[in-house]
């Protein structure tokens, strides 16, 4: 399951794991004008693990996705 939410600053997704015994807590992806950030609460920790994405980056492991093992610069780089 998902939800889609749009604040003043970002879209928000948010990615709800909901099978099997191995429950991770939600993902939140936030989508801002120049960068993407992905957060995490780690119950280990008692913290938010975020990570923050150029969009360089974004479009990066978009490409990837449908490529095979390997180094790749993308044509239309920033």
């Amino acid at each position: 399951m998902f939800t889609i939410e749009h604040d003043f600053d970002a879209s928000v997704v948010t990615l709800v794991d909901d099978a099997g015994d191995l429950r991770r807590k939600d993902i939140t992806i936030r989508f801002h004008e120049d960068r993407v950030v992905v957060e995490q609460f780690d119950p280990d920790s008692g913290q938010v693990d975020r990570v923050t994405f150029s969009l360089g980056q974004v479009a990066d492991l978009r490409a990837a996705l449908d490529l095979p093992e390997g180094a790749y610069t993308r044509k239309d780089q920033d």
